[in-house]
């Protein structure tokens, strides 16, 4: 169960990563879109989760691989943003939210 100070320093992570993938690393994402759709931070502070979603899909496993190789450069940027507002910016994971092929996957097979 997440405290109130885990819930906000997930909601500020979460806006955050979304404003730098939109504005400040465009040259990493080969054009896609990328969408941060959840993001959740350990009791501690010191490590955020963060779940992306990729479109189009065609290059989202080199999107993916880019992003994290580029975690350090990612993490200064966030941590340039919020380093007045976090004591400890937190190290970042990167997964992959799959949820909206799932979802896709099954309306497929009811289509049928």
């Amino acid at each position: 169960m997440d405290t109130r100070r885990q819930n906000k320093i997930s909601r500020l992570v979460q806006k955050e990563m979304g404003e730098i993938f939109r504005s400040e690393i465009n040259e990493l994402l080969l054009g896609t879109m990328v969408s941060v759709t959840a993001t959740r931070v350990s009791a501690d502070m010191s490590i955020a989760k963060i779940y992306i979603s990729i479109f189009p899909t065609e290059h989202k496993d080199e999107v993916f691989k880019k992003i994290v190789n580029h975690c350090s450069k990612i993490r200064y940027l966030f941590g340039m943003r919020v380093g007045k507002q976090l004591r400890i910016i937190p190290e970042l994971h990167f997964f992959i939210d799959d949820s909206l092929d799932y979802i896709e996957n099954i309306d497929n097979l009811l289509n049928r």
